[in-house]
């Protein structure tokens, strides 16, 4: 009997859901390379946990801006070995791929949540595989690979054009046969959206929060940041020194009611995923 998808979608009665990253490849925008090699990624993943990760996001192409794509072979080849040993460690795993095929091994490998940056539209048949699988499905807003991001980055109004284009993903997961119970709404912060557009979707994030689906919000380290703490001269600052401004938003999601949170330090965002809770609690 397959389990449910509520049972596989980790929540937390203290506080919100705390995603850690694992990128297997050589490019990621943060940590590319470092954790290419099997054990240093296995590793990586129960350092995480060890901090408090609820949830490792197991991902095997780079999806910053002006990211070369690899093949399915390519992309499977990097993450089934990672997650077939973090299952086999009981850890909770989500995959993060567009592509079926990916996505298929990856969840026969021991993988829980699929977590999709395309929303479904970069392989047409995820659906089924998701329908299937009766598991989580994370749906980002996306607009076209990372190759094009900039040429797509234009809306009328940011939040309610990323709003009715997710929902509109929504509508075709499940005339598709996907539950509503599987899905998970991410908004895609730094996914064909400028600095500004950023800002606008978490300044109206409630548009989100309120349509009775969980939210993940992931901010982590990305360029918005950068440029918000640029130093005097406009240099911005480095990728590795956006955690503090990471952790803010991490506090600023939970107190938003937010599902849960996709970073690539663990510890500082559990600390303040609790705080918020903490807040909220006293209430």
């Amino acid at each position: 009997m397959l389990p449910s998808a509520a049972s596989a979608l980790p929540t937390r009665s203290d506080r919100i859901v705390v995603m850690g990253v694992l990128n297997v490849t050589p490019d990621s925008f943060s940590d590319g390379g470092r954790y290419a090699d099997l054990d240093a990624a296995v590793a990586h993943a129960e350092e995480m946990v060890a901090a408090g990760a609820d949830l490792i996001d197991v991902g095997g192409e780079s999806t910053r801006p002006g990211a070369q794509r690899v093949s399915a072979e390519v992309e499977a080849a990097r993450v089934v070995p990672v997650i077939q040993r973090l299952a086999q460690e009981g850890i909770k795993v989500s995959v993060d791929t567009y592509r079926a095929a990916v996505a298929e091994l990856s969840l026969a490998a021991g993988a829980m949540i699929v977590n999709d940056v395309s929303g479904g539209l970069g392989d047409a048949d995820m659906a089924r595989v998701v329908s299937d699988a009766r598991c989580p499905w994370i749906i980002m807003h996306w607009r076209g690979h990372s190759d094009r991001m900039a040429e797509l980055a234009r809306y009328d109004d940011v939040v309610l054009d990323v709003k009715h284009e997710l929902l509109a993903r929504v509508d075709d997961a499940v005339k598709a046969g996907v539950e509503p119970e599987q899905l998970v709404l991410d908004p895609g912060l730094g996914f064909a959206k400028s600095a500004e557009h950023n800002w606008r979707l978490l300044a109206h994030i409630e548009e989100f929060t309120r349509l009775d689906l969980p939210v993940l919000l992931g901010a982590s380290r990305k360029s918005f940041l950068g440029r918000l703490l640029a130093d005097p001269d406009g240099e911005v600052r480095a990728t590795s020194e956006r955690e503090d401004a990471t952790t803010a938003l991490t506090m600023f999601a939970a107190l938003q009611g937010a599902w849960g949170v996709r970073v690539h330090e663990v510890r500082p965002s559990v600390d303040a995923a609790l705080a918020a809770a903490a807040i909220k609690a006293a209430r």
